[in-house]
């Protein structure tokens, strides 16, 4: 579907929380480590930005991964989002928690993967996204695969998307231009 298709613009109107995996959507997927076993991931400012602007305009942002990463912590807490569930092997329970403690409907999720892991939320929330360098697999589950790849805009592209069916995207950027 594209954004201008009226079920999917219907769907984008009615999140009111965006779930984000990790590796792949906010990364690039690869895994970089040094000699000493550190590792390193590069975020795009882009994408985080435009997760801020969801928080801004009252959609909360969560991420669920399945692995533990401190850069995760650091990078989730200069970005102010809270609900954070990493090492979740069982990405489903972790979406079950968050549905309970923010009181939501699984139709008012969006939720952003990449890959077989990502399915079982990816099947169950109200708009389900693939990363434009998604697995097949995820691909034929999403209901919208982006134009932008993981870990180069595509976080930001749903987000823009979001705000944007929500009536919210020009108060948001006009705020910023002040």
């Amino acid at each position: 579907m594209t954004p201008n298709h009226p079920q999917l613009w219907q769907q984008l109107q009615q999140i009111r929380c965006v779930i984000f995996d990790v590796d792949g959507v906010l990364t690039d997927g690869r895994l970089y480590y040094d000699n000493h076993g550190n590792e390193f991931k590069a975020f795009h400012a882009h994408d985080g930005h435009g997760m801020k602007m969801l928080q801004s305009g009252g959609i909360p942002v969560a991420i669920i991964t399945a692995r533990q990463s401190e850069l995760v912590r650091k990078r989730m807490d200069d970005l102010g989002i809270e609900h954070v569930f990493q090492g979740a092997r069982d990405k489903l329970a972790a979406f079950e928690t968050l549905l309970t403690r923010l009181g939501l409907a699984p139709e008012q999720i969006c939720y952003v993967g990449d890959d077989c892991l990502d399915l079982p939320i990816m099947r169950r929330c109200g708009l389900a996204v693939a990363v434009a360098n998604a697995q097949p697999i995820s691909k034929r589950y999403a209901h919208f695969v982006t134009q932008h790849k993981g870990g180069e805009g595509a976080a930001r592209e749903v987000c823009e998307l979001i705000l944007e069916a929500q009536g919210k995207l020009e108060s948001l950027l006009h705020h910023h231009f002040r």
